[in-house]
């Protein structure tokens, strides 16, 4: 056992002695040691009932003969986060989650863990960290809220978003902006649509990290609570079997789950957090890798916010092993690769059914018959941007406006909500990339003032920085090379012509390369101001291509 190295043997008595000041007995001290990572706390509603799911992985640890501990992992809502300062602090907590995981488990030598996260950044962070540390390891989420219910339909936090828009364009009132505001989230649990966390839930049971119905069991169901016992015995059984992360997250497994990522459409940070994944596997992961597998990929759901279902829907029609089943049939997966039940894909998926062929659409009718991701490259973003295309209008999927430049997103929610934008505009917002933000704040307020306001199918957003998964539209992020390192979007002015072109892969704008040189020779680096945390993270950071990884200078 690695806990031997704190446990066994003279030289371990003083480690012993701690032992013994927890409460260890004898016989604990001769089990399998098995850290609990949770991410439990009483501000973000995804994790807000963490504390039962860790409950139960403890008991399931517990009886498949464990000694479960838990430590801690922080959490930020990207909801409460977004569109002001503390949004810079959301995409670099998923580093300091890896970093802080891997201190925690091998300082104290644990032999297992189970991860416990839910939101956007638990999910990834805690992955990177799984394959760093390398110990069998099994993900339950705390699982998705259900949606909530205004007037009689289905509703979640993407249409909350876009009724402040929609009460600025004065087509709401305020009476009717607080109904959704008191019954648009529910329950606790991560956001009821295919939003990042819940895109990255799902992405663990594609990569085979996590059990059938990790991403899609609603927190409040009695079978989360199951899942996560299960979940506790199934790492024990990974420790006897010594099957570890990094058999399981290979390269075909991260190209698995960026298959099922087009299928189910998910969030455009999973292209973020995917190539950061595959970076701790050694395997380079290039963003433009997901054209290839999203022309071959059919799209076939489409949840909220791209269509009116919800995760609770994907839930009681199969689930993630549905999706599969239905890529495995036209042969778009890796079925040979290991899991956590300590069986393949292949073996996993065979028995899954759909049923309900209109949330998970069967082959032979997709939304569409590529995926619901693209990458977008030109002269605006030679090393690639993204698009969550399964979101997009169709009329807006080819579209060319005048350029409408905004240097960060609160002059660009000013504009939008003073009535400035008008149809066909392509709002640029830059200098919010990884460096230039810093953090690479994400969207979703722009982008819901646009659609609330009548304009998703007539105007664009293009920024260097990214989007919610709750964002809908003609929203293009990641643009790389950003800004802040003197990219292409660093060099736009107000009212050039932005070409974009969904279907052949391209944004660009109408300006000749020596048009773009005399501008670059005059550009100016913007001064950063970043101090403490964010100051060494900027420092650090690549470009959102890569993943917005760190690395040393």
């Amino acid at each position: 056992m690695k806990s031997d190295n704190v446990r066994t043997g003279m030289q371990q008595a003083p480690h012993r002695s701690l032992f013994h000041a927890l409460g260890f007995t004898e016989e604990e001290m001769k089990k399998p040691m098995v850290g609990i990572v949770s991410s439990y706390n009483e501000i973000v509603p995804g994790h807000m009932n963490l504390d039962k799911i860790v409950n139960a992985v403890k008991l399931g640890v517990a009886e498949a003969g464990g000694v479960p501990v838990v430590f801690p992992a922080i959490a930020v809502c990207d909801g409460i986060a977004m569109g002001h300062i503390g949004m810079k602090y959301s995409l670099v907590t998923r580093d300091l989650i890896a970093d802080s995981t891997e201190c925690m488990a091998l300082a104290h030598q644990f032999d297992a863990l189970v991860m416990v996260p839910n939101c956007d950044k638990n999910v990834p962070g805690l992955l990177m960290a799984a394959a760093r540390i390398n110990v069998p390891t099994v993900f339950v989420s705390g699982g998705p809220m259900l949606a909530g219910r205004v007037q009689g339909k289905k509703t979640s936090l993407s249409s909350m978003f876009e009724a402040v828009g929609s009460y600025a364009a004065g087509q709401m009132t305020e009476e009717e902006v607080r109904e959704y505001e008191e019954k648009a989230c529910p329950t606790c649990g991560s956001c009821s649509g295919m939003y990042t966390a819940n895109s990255m839930n799902c992405l663990t049971e594609a990569l085979g990290m996590g059990l059938r119905g990790n991403g899609t069991i609603p927190a409040v169901y009695s079978e989360r609570i199951k899942l996560a016992k299960h979940a506790g015995m199934a790492v024990m059984d990974l420790y006897e079997k010594n099957i570890r992360p990094r058999d399981i997250m290979t390269k075909d497994a991260v190209l698995n789950a960026l298959t099922v990522d087009m299928a189910l459409g998910c969030s455009t940070n999973s292209m973020l957090h995917l190539p950061a994944i595959a970076h701790e596997i050694g395997f380079d992961f290039d963003i433009k890798f997901a054209n290839p597998i999203s022309e071959k990929t059919p799209n076939l759901c489409h949840l909220a916010p791209a269509g009116p279902t919800y995760m609770e829907d994907l839930n009681e029609a199969g689930g993630v092993y549905a999706v599969m089943k239905e890529l495995a049939d036209a042969g778009l997966l890796k079925l040979d690769c290991m899991t956590v039940t300590g069986k393949t894909v292949g073996e996993n998926i065979k028995n899954a059914v759909n049923r309900n062929p209109e949330v998970i659409r069967p082959l032979d009718n997709p939304y569409t018959k590529t995926g619901g991701l693209a990458v977008l490259s030109g002269n605006l973003a030679p090393d690639g941007s993204v698009v969550k295309r399964s979101a997009v209008a169709e009329e807006m999927l080819v579209h060319e406006g005048p350029a409408r430049v905004f240097e960060c997103e609160e002059d660009a929610i000013a504009a939008i909500k003073g009535g400035k934008i008008k149809a066909g505009d392509v709002v640029v917002i830059r200098y919010e990339g990884p460096k230039g933000g810093p953090g690479m704040r994400e969207m979703l307020n722009p982008t819901s003032a646009i659609a609330g306001m009548g304009l998703g199918a007539s105007v664009a957003l293009i920024t260097d920085g990214r989007f919610s998964g709750a964002s809908r539209g003609a929203s293009i992020g990641h643009v790389s090379p950003e800004a802040a390192v003197g990219g292409p979007i660093a060099l736009i002015e107000e009212g050039d012509r932005i070409k974009i072109n969904i279907p052949e892969m391209k944004l660009d704008v109408d300006l000749t390369q020596e048009e773009l040189e005399r501008r670059r020779e005059r550009w100016q680096p913007k001064e950063q101001n970043a101090s403490g945390y964010l100051g060494r993270y900027v420092t650090m950071v690549t470009s959102g291509n890569r993943g917005a990884i760190l690395e040393h200078n």
